[in-house]
């Protein structure tokens, strides 16, 4: 039987490798996309004992440009793939909503919405010619609520929720599942969960720290069982 493939794009040292461990052992071939080929390769020898191949590609996933050519060195690798999950992280942080300008709102864009929409135009065909796939996806709680001094890129991803909102209501009773993860914590060994232990904090001050083996499996779960469409971590954070 074919093995099925997931690509994980923004596979970072967080959730990204959590999501590609989980899927690894579930029989997935694996493709990793991210900037960086040194720390990818490594995450592909850690997963190298998983029974399925695993593939290296970079990219620059602001160049939403690229994305056909992206797709291309994809499938040249497993065909069209059953699965992906895409939430690469911008290199610049948050900003005051007061202090966000037209420019600096417009620069995350790219990364954040316009790709993942070209991706969606590459790879849904086949998904819905199979009646089966999954398009996956991980943001922040400011996503979900709006809140002080955190703007910047979460208008973007706010975007990208309502887009990915109104593609399930049209393609989840075609057999394709988009399933979204809302995280309002410090997800442990992230880059975000370094940069504030290494400047002398535990984390604590700015919520709960959670494990990204545990939103992986709940990922797994949704995707597994095609719903619910949303989830968060806490899972209160939606019904606020």
């Amino acid at each position: 039987m074919t093995s099925k493939s997931i690509a994980v794009f923004g596979a970072g040292p967080g959730l990204g490798q959590a999501v590609a461990h989980r899927y690894a052992r579930e029989g997935h071939e694996v493709v990793l996309v991210g900037r960086r080929r040194e720390p990818l390769e490594r995450l592909a020898g850690d997963l190298a004992a998983a029974s399925e191949p695993v593939h290296v590609i970079t990219a620059d996933l602001a160049d939403t440009g690229a994305t056909p050519r992206l797709a291309e060195q994809i499938r040249a690798q497993v065909g069209n793939i059953d699965a992906l999950y895409y939430a690469p992280t911008p290199d610049t942080g948050f900003v005051s909503a007061a202090k966000l300008t037209p420019q600096r709102a417009q620069d995350f864009m790219p990364l954040i919405f316009y790709t993942v929409v070209a991706l969606v135009q590459e790879f849904l065909p086949h998904m819905l010619e199979q009646g089966d796939g999954a398009i996956l996806t991980a943001q922040g709680g400011s996503t979900v609520h709006g809140l002080p001094n955190l703007s910047g890129p979460s208008p973007a991803q706010a975007a990208q929720r309502n887009y990915l909102q109104a593609l399930h209501a049209e393609v989840a009773d075609k057999g394709v599942y988009v399933g979204m993860l809302y995280v309002g914590a410090i997800i442990e060994n992230s880059a975000f969960h370094a940069q504030i232990t290494t400047a002398g904090g535990t984390g604590r001050s700015w919520g709960p720290i959670v494990d990204p083996g545990y939103l992986a499996d709940l990922l797994w779960n949704m995707h597994n069982t095609k719903q619910p469409p949303e989830a968060s971590y806490p899972e209160a954070m939606l019904n606020r």
